[in-house]
């Protein structure tokens, strides 16, 4: 797999280079937000947020509007809004410094195996009309109130119209539909939606859950039940 590296920091980007190769990865590095821009598109960009020239959100929201080439952002920065605000402009996933090489390598592994799906979607599908995905009794299609969620494609409609989610944000949103209303604890969240086992902070799951309560429009589709996890349930108001 080719990874585009964009990290202006040597002392970071020479001992990463080196790890990711070991586990057999090729490289390319650019130092600054323009250079990664300019760059050939790789199959995963690892992003700083701290670059010299721009702002690594608007790396990030520049390299989402022309491709879904998933991203992974590399942050020494302890603001939530920042992470909040790179997923919600279509960043996968995000480590923050300081991180071992097998840590991001299992973080690329998780994403790339979520993101396949989305990638694979035919774009001229029958996302569209009485053919679309709400239509009823499709297979693999779910609907709760006016939400429908389409394994298939992966899309997502809310009133019938589009949302855009990002791999791991579908997952996320899957895994909770999978028996609306019940609980979802938080490690049944993270081993599903994940991976077994996750060692990351389990910080990461609030994040999503933030940023997918964003775009559904309504925060009290996710219900937070204090200690234990979450659950999906239609807003009040549509019940």
């Amino acid at each position: 797999m080719r990874v585009l590296l964009i990290e202006d920091d040597e002392r970071v980007a020479g001992p990463l280079t080196e790890g990711l190769r070991r586990f057999g990865f090729a490289v390319d590095h650019a130092r600054t937000g323009a250079e990664g821009l300019a760059a050939p598109e790789a199959a995963m960009v690892l992003l700083d947020l701290g670059l010299p020239d721009m702002d690594g959100i608007d790396v990030c929201r520049a390299l989402r509007s022309r491709s879904a080439v998933p991203i992974i952002m590399i942050t020494a920065r302890d603001d939530e809004v920042d992470r909040v605000l790179g997923l919600e402009l279509g960043a996968d996933d995000y480590v923050s410094k300081p991180f071992g090489v097998r840590e991001l390598v299992a973080r690329i592994r998780a994403v790339t195996r979520r993101a396949r799906p989305a990638l694979a979607d035919a774009p001229g599908g029958s996302a569209q009309g009485t053919d679309g995905p709400d239509r009823p009794g499709t297979p693999g299609v779910q609907r709760i109130g006016p939400l429908t969620i389409d394994c298939r494609t992966r899309q997502v409609r809310l009133h019938r119209s589009s949302i855009a989610l990002a791999p791991k944000e579908f997952d996320l949103l899957a895994c909770l539909a999978e028996d609306p209303g019940a609980v979802c604890s938080r490690r049944q969240i993270l081993d599903t939606v994940w991976e077994p086992n996750f060692f990351g902070p389990t910080k990461t799951l609030d994040v999503h859950i933030a940023a997918l309560r964003r775009k559904l429009g309504d925060a009290s589709w996710i219900e937070n039940i204090r200690g234990i996890g979450f659950r999906l349930v239609p807003p009040a108001e549509i019940r």
